[in-house]
């Protein structure tokens, strides 16, 4: 039986349905659904282009590892990055207020075309596509341009189970 996310923009009021893809990335979905409701301050990418995604701690008991992985997200995805402290340069750590953490998870979904996971600083970054947009995605894509054109200051993005 499918498993669903709700993704929202808090101060927006938008959101969209997310279906996880639990045969193509069994770990990840695993360890993202046994630690939801997850969500934090919303950022939107520099480098990848049409991206918005929050950090937050690390939840899983055991790392998932790289599956299903992607350098070009399409629109829909939702992605996951597990970052180890040492990959994130101080100043990034500390204007996100992570500086303490050993590292932190990304998670992400892309909502227009044309991304590249590429960094100036550490090179390809690979993400675990876990799950994708079936429903919502025009409304979250004009959403998170918002976010784009008018800032984030205040915005939240939140994951949460679909229907509990």
């Amino acid at each position: 039986m499918p498993r669903y996310l709700t993704i929202s923009l808090e101060k927006r009021g938008v959101s969209c349905v997310a279906e996880l893809l639990d045969k193509d990335a069994p770990r990840t979905c695993d360890a993202v659904w046994n630690a939801l409701p997850q969500g934090g301050d919303i950022y939107h990418a520099k480098y990848a282009r049409n991206e918005v995604y929050t950090m937050v701690p690390r939840f899983a008991a055991e790392e998932p590892g790289q599956e299903n992985p992607t350098v070009t997200p399409i629109p829909g995805d939702v992605v996951y990055f597990s970052f180890p402290g040492g990959m994130l340069d101080r100043r990034f750590k500390e204007e996100k207020g992570i500086h303490e953490l050993p590292g932190v998870i990304d998670l992400a979904i892309f909502y227009g075309r044309n991304n590249l996971l590429l960094n100036g600083d550490v090179g390809w970054v690979p993400g675990n596509v876990y799950a994708t947009i079936v429903e919502g995605l025009d409304r979250m894509a004009e959403a998170c341009n918002d976010v784009w054109r008018s800032g984030s200051i205040g915005e939240r993005l939140i994951y949460e189970r679909r229907g509990e």
